[in-house]
Protein backbone atom coordinates (compact mmCIF):
# COMPACT_ATOMS: atom_id res chain seq x y z
CA UNK A 1 0.00 0.00 0.00
CA UNK A 2 2.96 2.31 0.59
CA UNK A 3 3.97 2.10 -3.05
CA UNK A 4 0.38 2.92 -4.10
CA UNK A 5 0.38 6.09 -1.98
CA UNK A 6 3.75 7.08 -3.40
CA UNK A 7 2.43 6.44 -6.91
CA UNK A 8 -0.59 8.71 -6.43
CA UNK A 9 1.57 11.42 -4.81
CA UNK A 10 3.92 11.29 -7.79
CA UNK A 11 1.03 11.45 -10.26
CA UNK A 12 -0.58 14.38 -8.39
CA UNK A 13 2.76 16.22 -8.33
CA UNK A 14 3.23 15.66 -12.05
CA UNK A 15 -0.29 16.90 -12.80
CA UNK A 16 0.17 20.05 -10.69
CA UNK A 17 3.58 20.64 -12.26
CA UNK A 18 2.19 20.25 -15.79
CA UNK A 19 -0.84 22.47 -15.13
CA UNK A 20 1.33 25.21 -13.65
CA UNK A 21 3.68 25.07 -16.63
CA UNK A 22 0.66 25.32 -18.91
CA UNK A 23 -0.57 28.41 -17.04
CA UNK A 24 2.89 30.00 -17.25
CA UNK A 25 2.94 29.43 -21.01
CA UNK A 26 -0.53 30.96 -21.46
CA UNK A 27 0.29 34.24 -19.68
CA UNK A 28 1.30 37.08 -22.02
CA UNK A 29 4.91 37.59 -20.99
CA UNK A 30 8.29 38.15 -22.53
CA UNK A 31 10.31 34.99 -23.29
CA UNK A 32 12.73 36.00 -20.51
CA UNK A 33 9.90 36.22 -17.99
CA UNK A 34 8.43 32.89 -19.06
CA UNK A 35 11.83 31.17 -18.85
CA UNK A 36 12.47 32.74 -15.44
CA UNK A 37 9.20 31.32 -14.06
CA UNK A 38 9.83 27.92 -15.66
CA UNK A 39 13.33 27.76 -14.19
CA UNK A 40 11.97 28.76 -10.78
CA UNK A 41 9.39 25.97 -10.97
CA UNK A 42 12.03 23.38 -11.95
CA UNK A 43 14.48 24.37 -9.21
CA UNK A 44 12.06 25.04 -6.34
CA UNK A 45 8.63 23.65 -7.30
CA UNK A 46 7.24 23.63 -3.76
CA UNK A 47 7.90 27.37 -3.45
CA UNK A 48 7.47 28.38 -7.09
CA UNK A 49 4.05 26.84 -7.75
CA UNK A 50 2.28 28.60 -4.83
CA UNK A 51 4.19 31.80 -5.68
CA UNK A 52 2.98 31.68 -9.27
CA UNK A 53 -0.64 31.06 -8.24
CA UNK A 54 -0.46 34.12 -5.96
CA UNK A 55 1.82 36.50 -7.90
CA UNK A 56 2.15 35.12 -11.42
CA UNK A 57 -0.96 36.33 -13.20
CA UNK A 58 -0.92 39.47 -15.35
CA UNK A 59 -4.45 39.54 -16.79
CA UNK A 60 -7.84 38.65 -15.34
CA UNK A 61 -9.81 36.79 -17.97
CA UNK A 62 -13.07 36.96 -16.01
CA UNK A 63 -13.29 40.76 -16.27
CA UNK A 64 -15.09 42.72 -18.98
CA UNK A 65 -12.51 44.42 -21.16
CA UNK A 66 -12.11 48.17 -20.69
CA UNK A 67 -10.74 48.39 -24.24
CA UNK A 68 -12.86 49.06 -27.29
CA UNK A 69 -12.92 46.78 -30.36
CA UNK A 70 -10.21 47.88 -32.83
CA UNK A 71 -11.80 49.84 -35.69
CA UNK A 72 -10.75 49.74 -39.28
CA UNK A 73 -7.58 51.40 -40.56
CA UNK A 74 -7.35 55.08 -39.58
CA UNK A 75 -6.45 57.70 -42.14
CA UNK A 76 -4.90 61.04 -41.33
CA UNK A 77 -3.52 59.88 -37.97
CA UNK A 78 0.13 59.59 -36.98
CA UNK A 79 1.84 56.37 -35.92
CA UNK A 80 1.12 56.67 -32.19
CA UNK A 81 -2.55 57.40 -32.80
CA UNK A 82 -2.83 54.38 -35.08
CA UNK A 83 -0.98 52.21 -32.56
CA UNK A 84 -3.35 53.12 -29.72
CA UNK A 85 -6.38 52.72 -31.96
CA UNK A 86 -5.14 49.26 -32.87
CA UNK A 87 -5.12 48.38 -29.17
CA UNK A 88 -8.75 49.46 -28.83
CA UNK A 89 -7.98 52.74 -27.06
CA UNK A 90 -10.71 55.31 -27.73
CA UNK A 91 -9.55 58.07 -30.10
CA UNK A 92 -8.57 61.51 -28.89
CA UNK A 93 -11.45 63.94 -28.53
CA UNK A 94 -11.55 67.71 -28.51
CA UNK A 95 -13.90 70.11 -26.75
CA UNK A 96 -12.50 69.42 -23.27
CA UNK A 97 -11.48 71.60 -20.35
CA UNK A 98 -8.28 70.48 -18.64
CA UNK A 99 -6.57 72.00 -15.63
CA UNK A 100 -3.26 70.86 -14.19
CA UNK A 101 -3.04 70.92 -10.39
CA UNK A 102 0.61 71.35 -9.48
CA UNK A 103 0.32 71.99 -5.72
CA UNK A 104 -1.45 70.28 -2.84
CA UNK A 105 -3.94 72.98 -1.72
CA UNK A 106 -5.41 73.67 -5.21
CA UNK A 107 -5.64 69.92 -5.82
CA UNK A 108 -7.54 69.48 -2.54
CA UNK A 109 -9.93 72.35 -3.21
CA UNK A 110 -10.65 71.15 -6.76
CA UNK A 111 -11.41 67.65 -5.50
CA UNK A 112 -13.70 68.83 -2.70
CA UNK A 113 -15.48 71.28 -5.01
CA UNK A 114 -16.22 68.43 -7.42
CA UNK A 115 -17.60 66.29 -4.58
CA UNK A 116 -19.76 69.09 -3.18
CA UNK A 117 -21.20 69.83 -6.62
CA UNK A 118 -22.31 66.28 -7.48
CA UNK A 119 -26.06 65.95 -7.98
CA UNK A 120 -26.62 62.32 -9.05
CA UNK A 121 -23.53 60.17 -8.54
CA UNK A 122 -19.99 60.08 -7.22
CA UNK A 123 -17.74 57.23 -8.39
CA UNK A 124 -14.34 57.10 -6.68
CA UNK A 125 -11.33 54.79 -7.07
CA UNK A 126 -8.31 55.34 -4.78
CA UNK A 127 -5.13 53.50 -3.95
CA UNK A 128 -4.47 55.24 -0.61
CA UNK A 129 -7.07 56.88 1.64
CA UNK A 130 -5.23 58.27 4.64
CA UNK A 131 -6.29 57.80 8.23
CA UNK A 132 -5.68 61.51 8.83
CA UNK A 133 -7.56 64.80 8.69
CA UNK A 134 -7.56 64.85 4.89
CA UNK A 135 -8.88 61.30 4.48
CA UNK A 136 -11.53 61.82 7.14
CA UNK A 137 -12.65 65.16 5.63
CA UNK A 138 -13.00 63.48 2.24
CA UNK A 139 -15.14 60.69 3.74
CA UNK A 140 -17.29 63.27 5.52
CA UNK A 141 -17.86 65.13 2.25
CA UNK A 142 -18.87 61.89 0.52
CA UNK A 143 -21.19 61.02 3.42
CA UNK A 144 -22.87 64.42 3.18
CA UNK A 145 -23.60 63.90 -0.51
CA UNK A 146 -24.86 60.35 0.12
CA UNK A 147 -27.21 61.70 2.79
CA UNK A 148 -28.60 64.11 0.17
CA UNK A 149 -29.49 61.22 -2.14
CA UNK A 150 -26.38 61.18 -4.35
CA UNK A 151 -25.31 57.64 -5.23
CA UNK A 152 -21.78 57.27 -3.80
CA UNK A 153 -19.52 54.35 -4.70
CA UNK A 154 -15.96 54.03 -3.41
CA UNK A 155 -13.28 51.48 -4.38
CA UNK A 156 -10.16 51.22 -2.23
CA UNK A 157 -7.20 49.01 -2.96
CA UNK A 158 -6.89 46.69 0.01
CA UNK A 159 -3.09 46.93 0.09
CA UNK A 160 -2.71 50.63 -0.61
CA UNK A 161 -5.49 51.55 1.83
CA UNK A 162 -4.42 49.14 4.55
CA UNK A 163 -4.29 52.06 7.04
CA UNK A 164 -7.60 53.56 5.98
CA UNK A 165 -9.91 55.64 8.25
CA UNK A 166 -12.15 52.76 9.32
CA UNK A 167 -14.50 54.75 11.57
CA UNK A 168 -15.07 57.34 8.83
CA UNK A 169 -15.75 54.58 6.31
CA UNK A 170 -18.29 52.96 8.65
CA UNK A 171 -20.06 56.31 8.90
CA UNK A 172 -19.95 56.64 5.12
CA UNK A 173 -21.65 53.25 4.75
CA UNK A 174 -24.33 54.22 7.29
CA UNK A 175 -25.18 57.21 5.11
CA UNK A 176 -25.89 54.86 2.19
CA UNK A 177 -22.60 54.79 0.28
CA UNK A 178 -21.27 51.56 -1.25
CA UNK A 179 -17.64 50.79 -0.34
CA UNK A 180 -15.64 47.96 -1.90
CA UNK A 181 -12.09 46.74 -1.28
CA UNK A 182 -10.26 45.64 -4.38
CA UNK A 183 -8.63 42.18 -4.04
CA UNK A 184 -8.68 41.73 -0.24
CA UNK A 185 -5.66 39.89 1.12
CA UNK A 186 -7.95 37.24 2.63
CA UNK A 187 -10.28 35.81 -0.01
CA UNK A 188 -11.38 32.56 -1.58
CA UNK A 189 -9.29 30.67 -4.13
CA UNK A 190 -10.91 32.56 -7.02
CA UNK A 191 -11.35 35.93 -5.30
CA UNK A 192 -8.45 37.75 -6.92
CA UNK A 193 -4.68 37.88 -7.25
CA UNK A 194 -2.44 39.60 -4.72
CA UNK A 195 -0.07 40.96 -7.37
CA UNK A 196 -2.78 42.80 -9.36
CA UNK A 197 -3.31 46.08 -7.53
CA UNK A 198 -5.66 48.93 -8.42
CA UNK A 199 -3.44 52.02 -8.56
CA UNK A 200 -5.93 54.35 -10.29
CA UNK A 201 -6.99 57.57 -8.59
CA UNK A 202 -10.15 59.22 -9.87
CA UNK A 203 -13.21 61.04 -8.58
CA UNK A 204 -16.08 61.20 -11.08
CA UNK A 205 -19.09 63.44 -10.49
CA UNK A 206 -22.28 62.71 -12.46
CA UNK A 207 -20.18 61.05 -15.16
CA UNK A 208 -19.24 64.51 -16.44
CA UNK A 209 -16.60 66.03 -14.13
CA UNK A 210 -13.34 64.28 -13.24
CA UNK A 211 -10.52 64.76 -10.76
CA UNK A 212 -7.64 62.33 -11.35
CA UNK A 213 -3.86 61.90 -11.61
CA UNK A 214 -1.12 60.66 -9.32
CA UNK A 215 -2.23 61.97 -5.94
CA UNK A 216 -3.70 59.80 -3.24
CA UNK A 217 -6.16 61.29 -0.76
CA UNK A 218 -4.01 61.75 2.32
CA UNK A 219 -2.13 64.56 4.06
CA UNK A 220 1.21 63.62 2.44
CA UNK A 221 -0.24 64.30 -1.02
CA UNK A 222 -2.73 67.18 -0.72
CA UNK A 223 -4.68 69.23 1.79
CA UNK A 224 -6.20 72.65 2.49
CA UNK A 225 -2.87 74.12 3.61
CA UNK A 226 0.70 73.76 2.35
CA UNK A 227 3.59 72.41 4.41
CA UNK A 228 7.28 71.94 3.69
CA UNK A 229 7.47 68.14 3.86
CA UNK A 230 4.64 67.43 1.42
CA UNK A 231 5.87 65.61 -1.69
CA UNK A 232 5.73 66.92 -5.25
CA UNK A 233 2.85 65.48 -7.23
CA UNK A 234 0.49 66.05 -10.14
CA UNK A 235 -3.25 65.76 -10.59
CA UNK A 236 -5.80 67.38 -12.86
CA UNK A 237 -9.46 68.11 -13.47
CA UNK A 238 -11.23 67.70 -16.77
CA UNK A 239 -14.65 68.06 -18.28
CA UNK A 240 -16.14 67.62 -21.71
CA UNK A 241 -16.47 64.56 -23.98
CA UNK A 242 -13.21 62.94 -22.73
CA UNK A 243 -14.69 62.69 -19.24
CA UNK A 244 -17.11 60.05 -20.58
CA UNK A 245 -14.23 57.56 -20.70
CA UNK A 246 -13.66 57.61 -16.94
CA UNK A 247 -17.01 56.01 -15.97
CA UNK A 248 -16.21 53.12 -18.32
CA UNK A 249 -12.98 52.42 -16.42
CA UNK A 250 -14.69 52.86 -13.07
CA UNK A 251 -17.36 50.30 -13.99
CA UNK A 252 -14.60 47.87 -14.95
CA UNK A 253 -12.96 48.51 -11.55
CA UNK A 254 -16.34 48.09 -9.82
CA UNK A 255 -16.80 44.68 -11.45
CA UNK A 256 -13.21 43.71 -10.61
CA UNK A 257 -13.96 44.56 -6.96
CA UNK A 258 -16.77 41.99 -6.99
CA UNK A 259 -19.71 44.40 -7.10
CA UNK A 260 -22.92 43.52 -8.95
CA UNK A 261 -24.85 46.82 -8.81
CA UNK A 262 -25.77 48.54 -12.09
CA UNK A 263 -23.74 51.42 -13.57
CA UNK A 264 -24.48 54.96 -12.45
CA UNK A 265 -26.39 57.17 -14.89
CA UNK A 266 -24.34 59.70 -16.82
CA UNK A 267 -25.39 63.33 -16.92
CA UNK A 268 -27.26 64.28 -20.09
CA UNK A 269 -24.80 67.09 -20.75
CA UNK A 270 -21.67 64.99 -20.39
CA UNK A 271 -20.94 65.07 -24.13
CA UNK A 272 -21.28 68.84 -24.39
CA UNK A 273 -17.98 70.53 -25.32
CA UNK A 274 -16.70 72.63 -22.43
CA UNK A 275 -13.37 73.81 -23.86
CA UNK A 276 -10.89 73.33 -26.67
CA UNK A 277 -8.32 70.87 -25.28
CA UNK A 278 -7.83 67.60 -27.20
CA UNK A 279 -6.80 64.60 -25.10
CA UNK A 280 -6.89 60.81 -25.01
CA UNK A 281 -7.21 58.33 -22.14
CA UNK A 282 -4.64 55.54 -22.17
CA UNK A 283 -5.36 52.65 -19.75
CA UNK A 284 -3.26 49.78 -18.50
CA UNK A 285 -4.09 46.82 -16.35
CA UNK A 286 -5.63 43.37 -15.99
CA UNK A 287 -8.83 44.64 -17.66
CA UNK A 288 -7.01 45.43 -20.92
CA UNK A 289 -6.09 42.41 -23.07
CA UNK A 290 -2.76 43.97 -24.11
CA UNK A 291 -0.37 46.64 -22.77
CA UNK A 292 -1.24 49.82 -24.69
CA UNK A 293 0.32 52.25 -22.20
CA UNK A 294 3.66 50.42 -22.03
CA UNK A 295 3.85 50.04 -25.80
CA UNK A 296 2.84 53.66 -26.40
CA UNK A 297 5.70 54.78 -24.14
CA UNK A 298 8.17 52.50 -25.94
CA UNK A 299 7.00 53.88 -29.30
CA UNK A 300 7.21 57.48 -28.05
CA UNK A 301 10.79 56.96 -26.85
CA UNK A 302 11.82 55.38 -30.16
CA UNK A 303 10.31 58.20 -32.24
CA UNK A 304 11.31 61.20 -30.09
CA UNK A 305 13.64 63.61 -31.89
CA UNK A 306 14.24 66.40 -29.37
CA UNK A 307 13.46 65.32 -25.81
CA UNK A 308 12.21 62.65 -23.42
CA UNK A 309 11.63 64.01 -19.92
CA UNK A 310 10.42 61.57 -17.29
CA UNK A 311 9.28 62.39 -13.75
CA UNK A 312 8.59 59.31 -11.64
CA UNK A 313 8.92 58.19 -8.02
CA UNK A 314 10.31 54.76 -8.96
CA UNK A 315 12.47 53.73 -11.91
CA UNK A 316 12.47 50.00 -12.69
CA UNK A 317 11.83 49.95 -16.45
CA UNK A 318 11.20 46.98 -18.68
CA UNK A 319 13.85 45.80 -21.13
CA UNK A 320 11.89 47.38 -23.97
CA UNK A 321 11.92 50.79 -22.31
CA UNK A 322 15.61 50.47 -21.39
CA UNK A 323 16.50 49.78 -25.03
CA UNK A 324 14.30 52.66 -26.26
CA UNK A 325 15.84 55.17 -23.81
CA UNK A 326 19.36 53.98 -24.54
CA UNK A 327 18.94 54.35 -28.30
CA UNK A 328 17.25 57.73 -27.92
CA UNK A 329 20.17 59.08 -25.87
CA UNK A 330 22.66 57.72 -28.40
CA UNK A 331 20.70 59.51 -31.16
CA UNK A 332 21.24 62.79 -29.32
CA UNK A 333 17.76 63.10 -27.79
CA UNK A 334 17.67 65.06 -24.51
CA UNK A 335 16.76 62.21 -22.12
CA UNK A 336 16.17 63.34 -18.54
CA UNK A 337 14.80 61.25 -15.67
CA UNK A 338 13.81 63.06 -12.45
CA UNK A 339 13.59 60.91 -9.31
CA UNK A 340 13.48 61.46 -5.56
CA UNK A 341 16.95 61.07 -4.09
CA UNK A 342 15.29 58.88 -1.45
CA UNK A 343 11.77 57.60 -2.12
CA UNK A 344 9.24 56.11 0.28
CA UNK A 345 10.08 52.61 -1.04
CA UNK A 346 13.60 51.57 -0.07
CA UNK A 347 13.49 48.38 -2.14
CA UNK A 348 12.62 50.41 -5.22
CA UNK A 349 15.60 52.67 -4.52
CA UNK A 350 17.82 49.61 -4.28
CA UNK A 351 16.48 48.07 -7.48
CA UNK A 352 16.94 51.19 -9.64
CA UNK A 353 20.71 51.55 -9.28
CA UNK A 354 21.84 49.15 -11.99
CA UNK A 355 19.38 50.60 -14.53
CA UNK A 356 20.48 54.16 -13.79
CA UNK A 357 24.19 53.50 -14.20
CA UNK A 358 23.69 51.58 -17.45
CA UNK A 359 21.54 54.32 -18.99
CA UNK A 360 23.80 57.11 -17.71
CA UNK A 361 26.67 55.46 -19.56
CA UNK A 362 24.58 55.72 -22.76
CA UNK A 363 23.94 59.45 -22.29
CA UNK A 364 20.74 59.64 -20.22
CA UNK A 365 20.79 62.24 -17.44
CA UNK A 366 19.34 61.61 -13.99
CA UNK A 367 18.14 64.38 -11.69
CA UNK A 368 18.01 63.32 -8.04
CA UNK A 369 15.51 65.53 -6.17
CA UNK A 370 16.53 65.96 -2.54
CA UNK A 371 14.57 67.07 0.50
CA UNK A 372 11.16 65.81 -0.58
CA UNK A 373 9.35 62.82 -2.03
CA UNK A 374 8.54 63.10 -5.73
CA UNK A 375 5.34 61.15 -6.38
CA UNK A 376 4.39 62.74 -9.72
CA UNK A 377 4.10 60.64 -12.88
CA UNK A 378 4.70 62.41 -16.21
CA UNK A 379 6.46 61.65 -19.48
CA UNK A 380 7.09 64.52 -21.91
CA UNK A 381 8.26 63.87 -25.45
CA UNK A 382 8.57 66.29 -28.37
CA UNK A 383 4.95 67.39 -28.67
CA UNK A 384 3.09 65.10 -26.27
CA UNK A 385 2.84 64.35 -22.59
CA UNK A 386 1.51 61.42 -20.56
CA UNK A 387 0.15 62.38 -17.11
CA UNK A 388 -1.71 60.20 -14.64
CA UNK A 389 -1.32 57.37 -12.16
CA UNK A 390 1.37 55.11 -13.69
CA UNK A 391 4.94 55.04 -12.39
CA UNK A 392 7.75 54.40 -14.87
CA UNK A 393 8.24 50.84 -13.68
CA UNK A 394 7.32 47.34 -14.75
CA UNK A 395 4.72 46.87 -12.00
CA UNK A 396 2.71 49.94 -12.97
CA UNK A 397 2.97 49.34 -16.70
CA UNK A 398 2.39 45.58 -16.79
CA UNK A 399 0.43 44.61 -13.65
CA UNK A 400 -1.47 47.44 -11.95
CA UNK A 401 -4.75 49.00 -12.98
CA UNK A 402 -3.56 52.43 -14.23
CA UNK A 403 -4.87 55.34 -16.27
CA UNK A 404 -2.96 58.12 -18.02
CA UNK A 405 -4.05 61.11 -20.09
CA UNK A 406 -2.22 61.82 -23.35
CA UNK A 407 -1.96 65.57 -23.98
CA UNK A 408 -1.03 67.46 -27.13
CA UNK A 409 -2.08 70.99 -26.10
CA UNK A 410 0.83 73.43 -26.50
CA UNK A 411 -0.44 75.41 -23.49
CA UNK A 412 -0.39 72.45 -21.13
CA UNK A 413 2.85 71.08 -22.53
CA UNK A 414 4.51 74.41 -21.79
CA UNK A 415 3.08 74.39 -18.26
CA UNK A 416 4.34 70.86 -17.65
CA UNK A 417 7.75 71.69 -19.13
CA UNK A 418 8.12 74.69 -16.83
CA UNK A 419 7.08 72.65 -13.80
CA UNK A 420 9.53 69.83 -14.64
CA UNK A 421 12.37 72.24 -15.40
CA UNK A 422 11.82 73.94 -12.03
CA UNK A 423 11.86 70.55 -10.33
CA UNK A 424 15.18 69.66 -11.97
CA UNK A 425 16.81 73.08 -11.56
CA UNK A 426 18.40 72.38 -8.17
CA UNK A 427 18.66 68.59 -8.46
CA UNK A 428 21.86 66.63 -8.01
CA UNK A 429 22.93 64.93 -11.26
CA UNK A 430 25.38 62.59 -9.56
CA UNK A 431 24.47 58.93 -10.08
CA UNK A 432 24.51 57.05 -6.75
CA UNK A 433 27.29 54.48 -6.73
CA UNK A 434 27.23 51.12 -4.98
CA UNK A 435 29.80 48.57 -3.92
CA UNK A 436 30.02 45.19 -2.28
CA UNK A 437 26.79 43.74 -0.93
CA UNK A 438 24.63 46.59 -2.23
CA UNK A 439 25.83 46.03 -5.81
CA UNK A 440 25.20 42.30 -5.42
CA UNK A 441 21.68 43.02 -4.16
CA UNK A 442 21.06 45.31 -7.15
CA UNK A 443 22.20 42.58 -9.53
CA UNK A 444 19.87 40.06 -7.87
CA UNK A 445 16.92 42.46 -8.18
CA UNK A 446 17.63 42.98 -11.86
CA UNK A 447 18.06 39.26 -12.47
CA UNK A 448 14.75 38.39 -10.80
CA UNK A 449 12.72 41.25 -12.29
CA UNK A 450 11.65 39.19 -15.36
CA UNK A 451 9.30 37.10 -13.17
CA UNK A 452 6.91 40.05 -13.57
Amino acid sequence: MIWLGAHFALVATAVIFTLTWSLVMQERRTPQSTLAWMGFIILLPYAAIPAFLIFGYRKRRNLPSAALPPPGRETGADDLDRLLTGYGVAPAGSGNTFRLLLEGPPAYEAMMELVRGAQESLSVTLYVLGDDEVGRAFCAALAERAAQGVRVRLILDSVGALRRPRAALRSLRRHGAEVRLYSPLLHGPFGGHVNLRNHRKMVIADGAGVWAGGRNVARDYLGPTAFADRGRDLSFTLGGPAARGFPRFFESDWTAAGAKSPPAPISAGADTPTGTTPLRLVPSGPDTPDDPLHDALVHSCHTARERIWIVTPYFIPTEGLIAALSMAARRGVDVRIALPATSNQRLADLARGAYMRALAADGCRFFMIGGTMVHAKAVLTDARAFVGSANFDARSLLLNFELMVLLESAEHLAELEGWAADLMATADQTIPQSHGLRRLAEAIFRLTSPIL
